[in-house]
């Protein structure tokens, strides 16, 4: 039997994030100080697209991508800049920015309501961006 439900895991990470509203979001698209972070499943921004020039980096592997001393490391999470994570719901990107808070990263957001919300919202979208085939 597990000690901790999903609900009680999110309550928690709440409490160590942040949110951003939609809104508030929307005024940060295209600022050069601003990333944000997709960290949805590859088939569900194939589905339904995603922020325009948002960083896709998969749940998964997140914290590998974060931590300089991992072999699958990423640069772009070292840059001075304020990233705004975001899932479908929130519910991982809730999750995953209380997680790079606890690693110590700062200036870590998630977007509330997420994807779905920014949608709803009619913020815009576009296309998962294809990759470059190699010749």
């Amino acid at each position: 039997m597990i000690k901790k439900g999903i609900k009680q895991l999110i309550a928690e990470a709440e409490k160590r994030s942040e949110g951003i509203s939609v809104e508030a979001a929307k005024a940060r698209l295209g600022d050069a100080n601003t990333v944000f972070v997709d960290i949805r499943d590859v088939r569900e921004l194939e589905r339904e697209g995603m922020i325009p020039g948002a960083f896709h980096a998969p749940r998964g592997m997140l914290e590998f991508w974060v931590d300089p001393d991992s072999p699958y490391y990423k640069p772009v999470f070292t840059e001075e800049k304020t990233f705004i994570l975001y899932c479908q719901a929130d519910w991982r990107g809730v999750l995953a920015a209380a997680t790079l808070a606890d690693m110590g990263m700062q200036n870590v957001l998630h977007l509330v309501g997420g994807f779905g919300e920014w949608s709803k919202a009619g913020a815009p979208t576009a296309p998962k961006p294809q990759k470059k085939k190699s010749p």
